[in-house]
Formats: C-alpha cells, structure tokens, sequence
C-alpha cells in the first residue's frame, strides 16, 4: 500500500514570492505502508525551469516505491519565478521529509534527491549550494533540520548555463535579467568542494538536448575531490527519456540508481 498525500511546502510565508507567477506551493507523497524506516528520493521533474515534466513526476516515484523506497515529488516554482524561489522549494521538501522522519517511517540519514534535465540542475544545486530556505519568511520548526540530502541522482542533468556547451535556456529562465553576471556561479561544476555529498549521474552519450558533457564535467570536479559516484552513459536515446521504457539499455539506469542507493546510501 502507498499512501499518496498532497501537502504544503510552506504553511503561512511564501519566501521569494513573485505574486504574478504560478506558486504551487506543494509535494505529493508516495510513502510505502512499513513499521521499518526507509530511504526517501525526493524528486524534481524536468523541464527547462519554465515546466515540470509529468512523465518525471510520479512513474520515478512509483518505480522507487517498487524497490522498496519513500518518494515525494516537488512542483516547485519555474519562470517566471527566478532563483532562488526553485531552490528554497527543493531544499524545503528536504527538511520537511526529515522534520516528518519518525512519523512518516523514513531513514532521515537516507534522503537522496533525484532530478530530470534541468530538474537535474535543481538536485544538483541541492548538494552544492547554501541553504536558501530559511530566508524571507519567518522561522519555524522546520528550519531546524538540514536541506543538505545524503546523496544525489542526476538523470542527464543541466550543470552548466553557460553558451560553451551548457544549456542556455535553463539558465535564462533560472536567473532572469541576471543571467549574464551570474551564469557562471550557477554552472555547477564550479561549485563542488569536498563536501559534496555522493551523486549517482546518468545521460545518453547522443543527448541532443542537453550536452553530455553536462555529466561529464560534474563527475571530473567530484574526482577531483575525491566525492565518491557511479555514472551511466549509455551510447544512444533522445532527452527526456523518463524512465526510458522503450529503450532497453538506456532503461537499466532506474535499477542501477535504487541499487545504488541500497548499497551506498
């Protein structure tokens, strides 16, 4: 049995609220009925920060419950929200998983976020950049707790914003009019230290959304300073596979992501 509930990211302040734009202002849970406490994935669809893709939503969270795994899903806010409203909502789901640990029946020392494409870029900002969610509204319980999840799954991820082989568009909707001073700071491989928590990377070696090299850059900074992590890249599929159903090799990448969540999370 999976309990599906709809709850709010934030109970009274919205921080970085832009009252033109859409604020969904939620996370759907999919918790597995268990006396055990589990791993969680928190999930950020795809979309180039304009959307959130469904087919990125809930089948990944579904397919982590099949193994075994809590999973919530974030809508998060897109343009024309700018940064940092996405990231305070995705480190916020994290905090809230982890305030919720004991009666949700989740491992708070097991939180993996997982995102699609520029989702991807948003779980990736959760391992590398400050917390942001704790500014522009008044404190409460909730901000007790750590954003920082335990570990990352990056499924053919924008890391970089810049025109040299990262995606532009995603930038540009991220950060707005400050696109060309801050393109640079938020293309990510810049940002890993030491500190940065295990990440899980996967990507099709002919992405033609999204350059391959994306994934490639980030893993060469966490060698760099020795982050352990496990990356995929398969030889052929287009951008946004999703799970990648209908296509078999590409579609391993969702067990090799769980199994390595058991084994190193």
């Amino acid at each position: 049995m999976v309990i599906v509930m709809q709850l709010k990211l934030w109970d009274k302040e919205i921080p970085y609220l832009d009252a033109g734009a859409d604020t969904p202002n939620r996370m759907t849970t999919y918790f597995i009925d268990t006396d055990k406490p589990l791993p969680c994935i928190v999930v950020y669809p795809g979309g180039g920060y304009a959307m959130r893709a469904p087919h990125e939503g809930e089948p990944i969270a579904k397919f982590f419950n099949s193994r075994g795994m809590h999973a919530v899903v974030v809508d998060y806010r897109v343009a024309p929200n700018r940064h940092p409203a996405p990231l305070a909502d995705a480190q916020r789901a994290v905090k809230i998983v982890r305030a919720h640990a004991d009666e949700w029946k989740i491992d708070p020392n097991r939180v993996v976020t997982l995102g699609f494409s520029a989702g991807g870029h948003l779980a990736a900002s959760t391992v590398t950049l400050d917390d942001v969610s704790c500014e522009g509204h008044t404190p409460d319980d909730i901000d007790k707790y750590s954003a920082l999840p335990n570990g990352a799954i990056l499924c053919y991820p924008v890391i970089d914003v810049t025109d040299k082989f990262g995606h532009v568009g995603s930038g540009q909707n991220l950060l707005g009019e400050k696109y060309k001073y801050e393109e640079n700071y938020f293309s990510l491989q810049h940002r890993v230290t030491d500190k940065t928590p295990k990440c899980f990377l996967w990507h099709t070696s002919d992405d033609g959304g999204v350059n391959v090299k994306n994934s490639l850059v980030f893993a060469e900074r966490l060698r760099d300073h020795g982050i352990q992590f496990e990356m995929h890249i398969y030889p052929h599929g287009a951008h946004g596979l999703g799970l990648a159903e209908g296509t078999p090799d590409v579609s391993q990448w969702a067990n090799q992501a769980a199994d390595w969540v058991l084994r190193n999370i």
